[in-house]
C-alpha cells in the first residue's frame, strides 16, 4: 500500500531516535520513499549519515544548506509528500506543533504539509500524562492529525502508563493501514475547517412516563458518519436520538460536539439551531414522522381489551432545513425503504431540497438496523445512482464523506 508514497519523516531529540533507522527501514521496503527532516536536537542522537545512508537522500536539518544563498523550501516539501510522521515526536515538539511555534525546519514543514500528518509521541511516562502533553495533543487531533498511541510501560510511582513511543513495525503498519484507505482525491484532511451537523440514533416520542413509540435504530450509521469527518478535519456536531453506540475513538476528538436528544421535537430545535452555522448537515436519524397528541403524565394501566392513541404529526427536519439551505450549504437526506426503493428516494431529494440522497434497503438482510454493516446506494440531484456492496459502517461512512467532499 505504501508502494511510490512519498514520505517526510520527520525526528526529534528524543533517545528513541535511533528506531527512526528501523522506521526508514520498513518503509523503505513497502515502497515507500523516504525524506527525513530533523530537528538540531534530534542530531545529538541519531547522526545524519546513518539517515542518509538509508533513505538515499540528503537528511534536511536546516533552512540553509550552504552560505551560498541556496535553501530547503518547507512549502515544497509539503506538497511533495504524500505523508508526513513526526517519529520520535518529544513533549517540546507537540507544544509547537500544537501552538504553531515556527523555529525550526521541521516545524515550518508541518505548517506547510498539505497531505496527512502522523505524530508517534515518545517521552517520559509522567511528562505524556501531564495535562499539558495531554492538551497539546488533543489540540493537534482536533486539527486532524493522527496520533500514533504510545506504548504502555511504567511510572516512576509504579503505576502503568504510556509514553515510550510505539514499535517501528506498528508504525509502519499503522502508515499502511490508514494510507492504503484513502486516495488523493480524499485525504485525510479534506474536510479541515468544515462545520458539520449529522442526525443520527431513533427518536422516542412519549405516551405516558413509561411507554413510547419508537424504532429500532441504533445510531451506528450516524456515529461512524460523525467519527469520518472528524478523522478528515471536520468540526463535528452530532444530534443523537436515545441510543447505546459509543465512538470507537475513545476519547472522541474534541471537534467532535454531541448533543443528546429524545423526541423528535428536540432533535427539529436542535438541527434549526446549529444548521444555520454548517457548511453542511447529513440527516441519518430515523425520526420518527408522528407522536401522540396527549402524553400521560401517569403510567397508563390497562382497562378494556384495547387502546386508542389519537396521533399527530412531527415536524419534517429534512424538509424545514432544506427550506433554509443558504449557498454554499449541503444537505444530505438518508432513505430507508421496503419497496420502490429508487422512485421512493428519488421524490424525497427533489422534495426536501437534498444535494444527494442514501439508499438503503429491509430487503437487504444483515443490515440497517441494529446492524454493524450495510449495503446503500448514493442518488445525485442529477439523478445518476452508484450502487455500493455490502461492508462495514465504518467503510459505509467513508463512501459517504467521499461524495460529500466533492461539494467543497
Amino acid at each position: 500500500m505504501l508502494k511510490g508514497k512519498k514520505i517526510v519523516l520527520g525526528i526529534t531529540g528524543s533517545i528513541a531516535a535511533y528506531k527512526a533507522c528501523l522506521i526508514i527501514r520498513g518503509l523503505v521496503k513497502a515502497g515507500a520513499e523516504v525524506q527525513v527532516v530533523i530537528t538540531p536536537a534530534g542530531k545529538e542522537f541519531i547522526t545524519p549519515i546513518t539517515l542518509s545512508a538509508l533513505t538515499h537522500k540528503p537528511v534536511i536539518s536546516d533552512f540553509f544548506s550552504q552560505r551560498d544563498g541556496t535553501w530547503h523550501s518547507h512549502v515544497a516539501l509539503g506538497l511533495w509528500a504524500d505523508a508526513m510522521l513526526i517519529a520520535p515526536c518529544t513533549a517540546s515538539t507537540l507544544g509547537k506543533m500544537a501552538n504553531g511555534v515556527a523555529d525550526n525546519m521541521l516545524i515550518t514543514t508541518y505548517l506547510s504539509m498539505k497531505a496527512p500528518v502522523f505524530i508517534a509521541p515518545a517521552m517520559d511516562l509522567d511528562m505524556f500524562q501531564h495535562p499539558t502533553t495531554q492538551q497539546n495533543m488533543e489540540r493537534l487531533r482536533s486539527f486532524g492529525n493522527h496520533i500514533i498511541e504510545p506504548a504502555t510501560g511504567f511510572l516512576a510511582s509504579g503505576l502503568e502508563g504510556k509514553g515510550r513511543m510505539e514499535e517501528p513495525e506498528k508504525i509502519v503498519d499503522f502508515l499502511n493501514e490508514k494510507l492504503g484507505n484513502v486516495d488523493n482525491e480524499t485525504s485525510l484532511t479534506s474536510l479541515r475547517g468544515k462545520r458539520i451537523m449529522i442526525t443520527a440514533g431513533p427518536t422516542y416520542e412519549r405516551i405516558d412516563p413509561v411507554r413510547f413509540i419508537g424504532n429500532y435504530s441504533s445510531g451506528k450509521m450516524g456515529f461512524a458518519l460523525a467519527e469520518e469527518c472528524a478523522r478528515r478535519g471536520a468540526e463535528v456536531t452530532l444530534i443523537t436520538g436515545p441510543v447505546n453506540a459509543q465512538f470507537s475513538l475513545l476519547p472522541p476528538p474534541s471537534s467532535l460536539h454531541r448533543v443528546d436528544v429524545e423526541s423528535c421535537q428536540q432533535m427539529y430545535d436542535a438541527a434549526t439551531a446549529a444548521f444555520p452555522q454548517m457548511d453542511a448537515a447529513i440527516l441519518c436519524a430515523a425520526v420518527a414522522d408522528f407522536r401522540p397528541e396527549h402524553v400521560a403524565d401517569k403510567k397508563i394501566k390497562r382497562v378494556g381489551q384495547t387502546m386508542d392513541i389519537h396521533l399527530v404529526p412531527n415536524p419534517d427536519i429534512a424538509a424545514t432545513l432544506g427550506q433554509m439551505k443558504c449557498d454554499g450549504q449541503v444537505l444530505v437526506g438518508f432513505a430507508l425503504e421496503t419497496n420502490d426503493e429508487e422512485a421512493n428516494a428519488q421524490r424525497k431529494l427533489e422534495k426536501k431540497n437534498l444535494d444527494f440522497i442514501v439508499l438503503n434497503s429491509l430487503r437487504n438482510e444483515g443490515t440497517c438496523f441494529r446492524s454493524d454493516d450495510n449495503q446503500i446506494s448514493i442518488i445525485s440531484r442529477s439523478g445518476t445512482q452508484h450502487d455500493y456492496e455490502c461492508k462495514p459502517k465504518s467503510q459505509v461512512a467513508a463512501d459517504i464523506i467521499d461524495e460529500l467532499s466533492k461539494f467543497f
